[in-house]
């Protein structure tokens, strides 16, 4: 069986369309709230979520990976949107940053996403899972003021219900005073709804959902909170759930209504530079997520399939040039999404393509009975897939891992909660970075023998960058009046920074009456980085 049968298999065809369904319930509030705190208009996220399934799930790689509109771009594409002054300016500019991304993965960009280190990646699918705990609790007790979708720790004015869509990015409070206000404004009623809509999931998992793996238990309890709420509405009307409760889907039954609704690229801003500056920059900042993400969910699928990050770049690249030619928001590969469809027990990419059939049908036909799901019912999803993602087991692990795993784990972590994702794996990543140099300058590149009357320090296979610190710090301990051999003859590859240190403790070693001969083989040299470094050691070379 080739690769192109193999992601498209129909084995678990029944497991993949009902996962999609639970994957496509939790889209449709982010996807409108994502475009909500963008300040674009709501059908332009919808378009952004269908293209993510039906485009970019069919070219992608990934068995796991869904796309969307993304929280991280929320900031960038709301003062894109103000910058500009054009919604159909900023179509223009998603529509050439599809293009970037395609010659990103055109140029085997992606391969940036191999470097980033587990303890980071870890740490960021933890750092989402307490995320969408914290942001969803506050739905699952009636308190819908911040917008679905929402993952940023500050929150701004422009990402609250009922906010004109103004791009204001006034401060708005916190997501732990969001949480505290919740509380203390909590709708017993509707907090019985993510109450009951969790013990479904937990009861159904641990039961009939063992053996029925075709039927998620995500997609039971939104049934169920669905159906609590109607009661509601039939028998007591204060217990009735009001529009900002529920789902908030429109409707699109014409292409007039479509057009209405949306807008198309003004071609005329080719000529305008700073489309180009927000092209470049959305498709830096949407290729960089999508890698995480990729990256993360690779390391959820328990069947451990690596997806293609040159091949997904490509397919955000194509997803996204639609995208802006059709009125959406630009999209990424969507952690939140994916933990989803991942949870729900999605087996291949058919999972992520039947999630666009279903928003594109729900947006033509459905959005009347779309309309009656409670958030409550979506946030008791979103709840215990955040449980799943920060499970303590995972701490427990990382902790055995020992500390240079541990530590950056848990500052990517707290760094991703206070601040936001891509920000929280820069940190993360610069406290790895230090744990990488320190193992290498602690690493044993270089062994010291002592040989009658002189120090013979023998060179590993592979020097690189990383351990100049060390082999400076060796070469500088070297006691005054000493007879030293550099023995180089292993040395396959050394780093041309290396190269310098050992010319500079060669030119300087009769200052310190150091009498050093450098052995070393021509064919060993040949293997060297580059014919300069072969030259110069050959200069510094001795036979003995």
């Amino acid at each position: 069986m080739n690769t192109f049968k193999q992601e498209f298999t129909l084995k678990y065809l029944k497991q993949d369309l009902s996962t999609s369904i639970a994957v496509f319930l939790v889209a449709v509030p982010l996807c409108l709230g994502i475009a909500h705190a963008s300040g674009t208009p709501l059908l332009s996220g919808l378009i952004a979520g269908i293209l993510g399934g039906l485009v970019v799930g069919v070219f992608s790689q990934s068995s796991l990976s869904v796309s969307g509109p993304a929280a991280g771009l929320t900031a960038i594409v709301a003062s894109a949107a103000m910058e500009l002054q054009s919604f159909s300016a900023l179509l223009v500019a998603v529509f050439l940053a599809g293009l970037i991304q395609i010659l990103l993965g055109v140029l085997k960009a992606g391969i940036i996403g191999e470097y980033i280190p587990s303890s980071v990646i870890r740490g960021m699918l933890a750092a989402i899972g307490i995320i969408l705990i914290l942001k969803q609790l506050p739905h699952l007790m009636g308190f819908d003021k911040e917008t679905e979708g929402v993952q940023s720790f500050v929150v701004h004015s422009n990402e609250l219900e009922g906010a004109a869509h103004s791009n204001s990015h006034e401060w708005g409070g916190t997501t732990f005073t969001m949480l505290w206000d919740a509380v203390h404004n909590m709708q017993w009623h509707i907090f019985l709804i993510g109450i009951a809509a969790i013990a479904v999931i937990v009861l159904w998992d641990k039961t009939l959902g063992k053996s029925l793996k075709m039927i998620p238990g995500s997609l039971l309890a939104v049934v169920v909170g669905t159906l609590l709420a109607f009661a509601y509405g039939i028998s007591q009307q204060d217990l009735n759930l009001d529009i900002h409760h529920l789902v908030q889907l429109p409707r699109i039954n014409s292409w007039s209504a479509f057009v209405e609704q949306t807008s198309f690229p003004d071609w005329s801003t080719l000529f305008n530079l700073k489309v180009y500056t927000i092209a470049f920059t959305l498709a830096m900042v949407a290729s960089i997520e999508t890698l995480l993400s990729v990256e993360a969910i690779d390391k959820l699928d328990v069947h451990k399939r690596h997806t293609s990050t040159n091949r997904e770049l490509l397919a955000q690249g194509f997803g996204n040039s639609i995208s802006g030619l059709v009125g959406g928001i630009p999209m990424t590969s969507v952690i939140v999404r994916s933990s989803v469809n991942q949870v729900s027990g999605a087996e291949t990419k058919l999972s992520a393509i039947f999630h666009g059939v279903w928003l594109l049908l729900a947006v033509i036909f459905a959005a009347p009975l779309i309309n009656l799901i409670p958030l409550a019912s979506l946030a008791a999803v979103l709840i215990m897939t955040g449980l799943k993602l920060a499970h303590p087991s995972h701490f427990k692990a990382m902790y055995r891992d020992g500390w240079d795993q541990f530590v950056p784990f848990v500052v990517t972590i707290v760094a991703i909660v206070l601040s936001d994702l891509l920000i929280g794996v820069l940190i993360g990543l610069g406290v790895s970075s230090a744990f990488i140099l320190y193992s290498h300058y602690k690493s044993e590149v270089v062994s010291i023998v002592q040989e009658k009357n002189y120090t013979r320090l023998i060179f590993a296979e592979n020097i690189t960058f990383l351990n100049k610190a060390r082999i400076v710090s060796i070469l500088d301990s070297i006691e005054e009046g000493s007879e030293v051999i550099l023995d180089l003859s292993s040395c396959k590859f050394i780093d041309h920074d290396v190269v310098e240190s050992i010319q500079d403790f060669r030119d300087h070693c009769f200052e310190r009456y150091i009498h050093v001969l450098i052995e070393s083989h021509d064919n060993s040299l040949k293997q060297m980085s580059s014919q300069r470094h072969v030259d110069r050691l050959k200069t510094l070379s001795e036979t003995v």
